[in-house]
């Protein structure tokens, strides 16, 4: 290098002045990317809200703190974490068993127990399905508080189906839960659970018992036994029916037959007392004519061959056959 060419102390502060401006704009421009990156991460998020649910957004900040009074439906949803919430609920049916079988539903023993009018316990093993109106999604997450149906199914839920049993089952007898009347208290049972989840949105599709209610053994087949001869008491009313049914019908068979001989002769002597009213001298010898008249036009114009007298004796030719 010569001394022509070598830059001077400017030029070099120069150059020095102009990298660091560049990397400091560098920075700059990094740090505002990743405060912008930081900004979408948490002011701002994305969901999606699949098909068979609803989402409902729930206002954590502002005077208008709480849920939403407007669901929001299917789809993507663009949201800031930092002032809502976006909570997500099934409208598809939820059916729920609660069985004391521990292969079915959760594995505890989960039977229902409730008295009946006389104050007999009976154990039961119980099948609901439900489902959430979504247009009252957020009236349900208002009174419920729960984000979690599972938490709603098991919990809420689970206590109004047992006290609904226990209130119907105070006015029905065992007699009435175990037999005949069954399907009129399960569906007093349904209606009573419908008019405590009506209003927040919860329909219920179908209510009804899995098996038949445990009562003691003792209970069960005393209802069994009379039961057992209720029917046969009907049966062998039945037969009593049919047997009386049956003589009566062979009464009023003979009765119609004697009726009918009766008839029959009144109608003869009917016919005879008005032949003998309508004999008259006049009848008599019309009826003579009548006959000779008959004779006459079947006779063949042949004189009888009889001979008779005095040493001829009678003889009477008959035709020969033909």
């Amino acid at each position: 290098m010569t001394i022509f060419n070598r830059p001077n102390d400017r030029d070099v502060e120069f150059v020095q002045r102009k990298s660091v401006e560049h990397f400091r704009g560098l920075l700059i421009a990094a740090a505002a990317i990743f405060a912008l990156v930081l900004l979408v991460v948490f002011l701002v998020r994305v969901t999606r809200i699949e098909a068979g649910h609803v989402g409902v957004e729930i206002n954590l900040a502002g005077s208008q703190r709480g849920a939403s009074e407007i669901p929001i439906r299917t789809g993507w949803v663009v949201y800031s974490p930092l002032r809502t919430q976006i909570i997500e609920f099934p409208t598809y049916v939820q059916t729920v068993k609660w069985t004391r079988d521990t292969a079915e539903g959760h594995p505890i023993n989960e039977e229902m127990g409730f008295n009946s009018k006389e104050g007999m316990e009976i154990l039961v093993d119980v099948s609901l399905s439900y489902a959430i109106d979504p247009s009252k999604v957020p009236d349900f997450y208002v009174k419920y508080r729960v984000s979690d149906l599972e938490l709603f199914t098991h919990g809420i839920l689970r206590d109004i189906v047992r006290n609904s049993l226990n209130e119907v089952a105070s006015t029905f007898t065992v007699e009435d839960i175990y037999g005949e009347r069954k399907a009129d208290f399960l569906g007093k049972v349904q209606a009573m659970i419908e008019q405590k989840v009506a209003p927040v949105g919860v329909s219920v599709q179908q209510f009804g018992f899995i098996g038949a209610p445990r009562v003691p053994e003792v209970i069960a087949t005393a209802i069994t036994a009379k039961a057992q001869a209720i029917q046969q008491s009907e049966r062998a009313r039945n037969e009593l029916a049919t047997t009386q049914a049956e003589a009566a019908k062979k009464i009023a068979e003979a009765e119609g037959d004697a009726k009918s001989m009766v008839t029959r002769a009144q109608g003869e002597a009917d016919a005879n007392r008005i032949r003998q009213n309508s004999l008259t001298p006049q009848l008599l010898e019309l009826r003579r004519i009548e006959n000779s008249q008959m004779l006459i036009e079947k006779w063949n114009g042949q004189l009888p061959q009889v001979e008779s007298g005095p040493g001829s004796g009678m003889m009477l030719q008959l035709p020969r056959p033909q």
